[in-house]
């Protein structure tokens, strides 16, 4: 017996598929610095505890479907401080972003819809689409740009009778890019015009290095039938085992679509929204802590890698992944070497392949994304590791 056609078709992650390998090379005592997923190694703050141990009781219950009320209504504030007016009915909690994200999907487009996403782009949104049988429709964005958002034009050109959606990312996961409102309200225009769902996907919105405040989709102007903000606590909090994440809209079709999905789930974990309602009390000077912790690492990283003779770096803005070009021939084959044959000071480094993150066959075959979530000590360690593999990796090129 076969497996279905639709999982036939859902593509391994980039940022997971080597994992068997890096298992291996561990076991035999290496030491592997993981650089291939966004796990942040910072301490998750003592409010979330707090709130886990005011939240305990009795019997760890079933919570409601859209998420405990005391959460919606804490998240609606959060969001309306930061200048996007909503209300608790407009907040629904998710099991995670990535729930946000299919619930998302499933709820404004039907099976063989069109989705439009600047590539390359996180790898997960290919396997949501696939899964709900939605076609990415890919708009290639280049790191000579240093993957700036294509011009509306640009976008205009990949609608057709079945697109039904734009979708991006902002701050960006693969590239580290930022939109400027100019773009976004670009984004908006196409929205109204040709009346397609914006989805953001706005997770990283904490980790923002410009000296410009980051826009939601939420605040653009005449939007509220159209947009759709995705968000998650896992970078902010340092909090990726909670699985905590938002759906918020304005749209009362979207939402009430939504919610009847997420009934079918049953509910999101009870125990960690507790938690989260107390790691709303965090102080800004964590976050201002974060945010300078993660510029160095991002100064850091780019500037070992501008030295490196045939690197490609790329201006970064925010979240904290860089996608950046190396001299091989293959970014699979190499990421893949670095954890069976390359060994330096008994480490080596693991990577994401940039190749998986592009729905267009054949793009970044010499790219890979880097996630620096590794302190300053252990990144330079890394960057050692990887500056003497690209000495000898046996497919670099020139």
């Amino acid at each position: 017996m076969k497996s279905s056609e639709r999982g036939e078709l859902m593509p391994p992650s980039p940022i997971r598929k080597l994992a068997p390998f890096a298992d291996a090379a561990k076991a035999q005592g290496v030491e592997v610095l993981h650089l291939n997923i966004g796990q942040p190694d910072v301490p998750t703050p003592d409010t979330f505890w707090e709130g886990i141990r005011e939240g305990q009781v009795k019997v760890l219950e079933y919570s409601p479907s859209a998420g405990l009320p005391s959460l919606r209504k804490g998240m609606a504030e959060h969001y309306t401080s930061l200048g996007m007016t909503v209300d608790a009915s407009q907040v629904l909690v998710t099991t995670a972003g990535s729930e946000a994200l299919s619930f998302a999907m499933q709820a404004c487009l039907d099976s063989g819809d069109e989705v439009i996403v600047p590539e390359p782009m996180y790898a997960n949104y290919i396997g949501f689409a696939r899964a709900t049988g939605v076609k990415v429709k890919p708009l290639t964005t280049r790191i000579e740009d240093n993957f700036a958002l294509p011009d509306p034009e640009a976008f205009a050109a990949q609608i057709g009778p079945r697109t039904k959606a734009i979708l991006i990312c902002n701050p960006s996961n693969p590239t580290g890019t930022i939109y400027s409102d100019e773009q976004l309200d670009g984004l908006r225009d196409l929205a109204l015009k040709h009346n397609l769902f914006l989805i953001a996907d706005e997770v990283y919105r904490t980790f923002n290095y410009t000296d410009r405040p980051l826009r939601s989709v939420l605040e653009l102007e005449g939007l509220d039938d159209h947009a759709i903000m995705v968000d998650s606590v896992s970078k902010r909090y340092s909090l990726c085992g909670a699985r905590i994440g938002f759906l918020v809209t304005r749209n009362p079709s979207v939402m009430d679509a939504a919610s009847r999905f997420a009934m079918a789930r049953l509910s999101p974990p009870t125990l960690e929204q507790a938690g989260i309602l107390g790691a709303l009390r965090t102080p800004p000077s964590y976050f201002d802590d974060v945010r300078t912790e993660y510029m160095a690492r991002r100064d850091l990283l780019l500037g070992r890698l501008a030295r490196i003779p045939g690197v490609r770096v790329p201006k970064i803005e925010g979240a904290f992944y860089a996608t950046v070009r190396l001299p091989i021939d293959d970014c699979d084959k190499f990421c893949q070497w670095l954890l069976e044959d390359f060994r330096h000071e008994g480490r080596t480094v693991m990577l994401a392949p940039a190749s998986g993150f592009y729905e267009t066959k054949g793009l970044g075959k010499d790219e890979v994304r880097f996630a620096y979530v590794l302190g300053l000590d252990r990144l330079s360690l890394a960057m050692n590791a990887l500056e003497v593999a690209l000495k000898v990796y046996p497919g670099r090129t020139a």
